[in-house]
């Protein structure tokens, strides 16, 4: 028998070398790459802005901020108080002042309440007290159903107003307005991730915006047949049919999935080029106390399958808390009947839960989040987009979701942190502030004085004291009309 071990002639490469030789041909042949990046860098030239997204543009973009009467301070704009609350900082920033702007949606402004006992609030209190020779100044820029992609413009608004720090809390809002990707090219995926890194850099922004003008079009004119969107939000809940015109898309969902990468990508990168830190918060959702907002059955159910798992649900319901148990066993079934509706997983997680089954409870309310037709909570690998930019960007990550989860039941978000689906709760915001304040501290953004969280324990309960019993009825008011409009009433809009 021949052996497979023959000797290598002599003088021939190894492998290792050929390898070595090759990549080392590659980082040659990307040097020159490297060294125009670099200059156009220092040139500041090729820099992208709210025109280079490839996935919508919009048919006007307005200012949120504009000058008072006086001119000495920049206020909200009156055209825009229907989705943001009244806020506004000097015009001309004073020695000393750290100035942040918090981007984000109803959250961040503070829903169902609002400006005043928002984490961003709590924030600037908890900063006074830990460094009071300092001014602080924690601008919210929380709008009401406000997505990533309309964060952008409004991002590189702030970033002209000398900021010391920028905080992103997005991603719950993706999947309000209804738009579409059919102009993008799909890539396969191990081409998708090279081409999205090449598509960050100056080089390729300079070469699209000259082909462009070859082709004569402006820099502001938007690809072909890239989605506008109206300059205000244009949620479909609020539309006639409300959740009837959800319906289970995958390829919409992935292209959105990629769309929130690729914007908190980009304003992290903007922020990076502005020379401003940027911290990313990773949103939390309720699980434990927010059934699923729309269902729908898997394709291809056949009648009779679908009149077995209806049998098998509506057989599990009949058992009392001292037989879930066997109710279990009934909706085990029925989930490998149909492994699509989130309702169906939703009450398997409650049966796993009373059962103290608690991480098997925690996959299953996962799953039933992730099969929501009506996605209004943050899907998980919108989550693990944060995560990543983060680390690969280097950006401070503030993650809310994992303190949720520690300081919940089993693990399991929902309670008292939390008044519906998403928002916080007031003593919800008052944690995330001092997740910030504390990650500000080993940043070494402050050095705080001695017995600081004694004086912010204690400025906190004066804010409270100081806000009337009209705001806090105010704010059960939106709560109430906040569940009725996530429940898709037509023609409603948010609160």
């Amino acid at each position: 028998m021949p052996s497979s071990n023959r000797p290598v002639a002599p003088g021939s490469p190894s492998l290792g070398r050929k390898l070595a030789f090759r990549l080392g041909a590659v980082l040659l042949g990307l040097l020159p790459l490297v060294a125009v990046e670099a200059a156009l860098g220092i040139l500041d030239w090729g820099r992208p802005d709210v025109h280079d997204d490839p996935f919508v543009g919009f048919k006007a973009v307005h200012p949120l901020f504009v000058l008072g009467e006086d001119g000495s301070r920049y206020e909200v704009s009156p055209s825009r108080l229907d989705y943001f609350r009244p806020e506004s900082f000097a015009a001309e920033k004073q020695a000393g002042e750290f100035r942040i702007f918090c981007l984000g949606g109803s959250t961040v402004q503070g829903r169902p309440f609002a400006v005043e006992t928002s984490f961003t609030t709590w924030l600037e209190i908890s900063l006074q007290a830990a460094d009071p020779s300092r001014t602080w100044e924690v601008v919210n820029c929380g709008g009401v159903s406000y997505a990533s992609y309309r964060l952008v413009p409004i991002l590189e608004e702030v970033l002209g107003y000398q900021p010391n720090l920028v905080i992103l809390y997005t991603g719950h809002n993706e999947f309000l307005e209804d738009r579409t990707y059919r102009h993008l090219k799909r890539l396969p995926a191990p081409l998708a991730w090279p081409c999205r890194q090449l598509a960050r850099t100056r080089t390729f922004v300079l070469l699209n915006r000259a082909y462009r003008q070859v082709r004569g079009e402006s820099a502001d004119t938007a690809p072909e047949n890239r989605p506008m969107l109206e300059s205000e939000v244009a949620a479909m809940l609020e539309s006639p049919g409300g959740l009837g015109l959800y319906h289970r898309d995958e390829r919409w969902r992935q292209d959105t999935i990629e769309h929130f990468r690729h914007n908190v990508a980009r304003m992290v990168q903007t922020c990076r080029q502005s020379g401003v830190p940027v911290v990313l918060v990773n949103p939390v959702a309720s699980l434990r106390d927010c059934p699923p907002f729309k269902s729908e059955h898997r394709a291809g159910l056949e009648p009779d399958e679908l009149a077995r798992w209806q049998t098998l649900l509506d057989a599990a319901a009949e058992y009392g808390l001292n037989e879930q148990e066997r109710a279990l066993a009934l909706l085990q079934e029925a989930a490998e009947i149909d492994d699509q509706h989130a309702g169906a997983y939703y009450t398997l997680a409650q049966c796993y839960d009373d059962l103290g089954m608690f991480e098997e409870a925690h996959a299953a309310y996962l799953q039933a989040k992730e099969l929501d037709v009506c996605p209004l909570r943050i899907v998980e690998p919108m989550n693990e987009a944060i995560l990543d930019v983060a680390e690969e960007a280097g950006a401070i990550l503030v993650d809310v979701r994992k303190f949720y989860e520690e300081a919940s039941d089993a693990g399991i978000p929902g309670g008292y942190l939390l008044v519906d689906h998403v928002h916080p709760s007031i003593t919800g915001h008052q944690k995330i502030a001092d997740l910030l304040a504390e990650e500000l501290v080993a940043r070494g953004f402050i050095q705080p004085v001695p017995q600081w969280h004694e004086t912010r324990d204690r400025r906190y309960g004066e804010h409270l004291q100081s806000l009337d019993d009209f705001y806090f009825s105010k704010g059960q008011q939106r709560l109430e009309a906040l569940r009725r409009w996530a429940q898709g009433a037509a023609g409603r809009r948010q609160p």
